[in-house]
């Protein structure tokens, strides 16, 4: 299956008082890289974000934002600073004996005090159950991005096989140019010597023998069937199911080869403009695998 390397997904998910929410966004990359960005508290399960993305993804490069937010009704923990507090009543004891003030510290001026008691989020997982669930969201996630990218990837699947069709076609007409090359040389070869003879015989035998030479050296039948083949393999790797971008590349890479080598081996107008067609489309094609994974 052709997929892409350009996707996005989502997902959220509560965790033990929090809502989570992950962002997964890819892009064209040689190879896999993953980049997680987390809250600094949940950083130690970055590699857990990035084995979930890792296991579907081969290649691209993968952005994961990873957000959370307490849940205002989960539970809170209150905490108290037992060894502040008593420094503040023996601070408080001696500036009253110190300056003979009158008085005692009362409960509501103590909880007013800077320090004394602070609030926490109160866990409901242990660290492996809140692993599991970080770990299912971005699976979550990762599950709706690859979705995207196989959609995108069935786009590509059909424009490049439109593409290698009409390829063929121009392929086949090259191969219908390739006698009558030889053809128009043999009666351009001839007025010439002609002309320049005027009276005198012309070698046939002689003609022939040039005319043979230009067919031997004009020749493009090999690189039509390499690049008929070269089309096949494509179109064969296009129905895998692993990730096959490198392989387009290549063979891209090749076809352009046998084209160049069409248009240099025959200087013929009608020729020449199959070359360019030819060209264009594998320009196209080449644009488009630089995004398939």
């Amino acid at each position: 299956m052709v997929t892409s390397m350009t996707g996005f997904g989502q997902a959220e998910r509560s965790i033990a008082g929090f809502r989570m929410q992950i962002d997964l966004k890819s892009v064209n990359h040689r190879y896999c890289e993953v980049a997680v960005r987390l809250p600094r508290e949940f950083a130690r399960y970055e590699n857990t974000v990035k084995q979930a993305i890792q296991q579907r993804v081969k290649r691209g490069r993968v952005d994961a934002f990873v957000t959370v937010e307490r849940d205002r009704e989960a539970p809170l923990e209150v905490d108290i600073d037992w060894a502040l507090a008593q420094s503040y009543r023996h601070a408080a004891e001696a500036l009253r004996e110190k300056l003979s003030l009158t008085g005692e510290l009362t409960l509501r001026e103590v909880l007013g005090l800077p320090g004394i008691v602070s609030f926490r989020d109160k866990p409901d997982l242990d660290e492996e159950s809140l692993e599991y669930e970080i770990a299912a969201c971005a699976n979550a996630a990762v599950s709706e991005l690859v979705s995207m990218r196989e959609r995108e990837g069935n786009f590509l699947l059909g424009d490049i096989h439109s593409r290698l069709e009409a390829i063929e076609r121009f392929r086949q007409h090259a191969a219908r140019l390739a006698p009558q090359i030889i053809q128009e040389y043999a009666v351009k070869l001839r007025s010439r010597i002609q002309d320049m003879l005027q009276q005198t015989e012309l070698d046939e035998t002689r003609l022939a023998m040039e005319v043979a030479l230009f067919a031997d050296r004009a020749s493009i039948d090999e690189e039509l069937i390499r690049l008929k083949s070269h089309a096949e393999q494509f179109r064969k790797l296009l129905s895998e199911t692993e990730p096959v971008g490198r392989k387009l590349d290549f063979l891209v890479q090749e076809m352009n080869r046998e084209v160049n080598t069409v248009g240099s081996k025959a200087s013929h107008a009608g020729l020449a403009a199959v070359v360019v067609d030819m060209k264009a489309e594998l320009e196209k094609i080449r644009e488009q695998i630089q995004n398939i994974e």
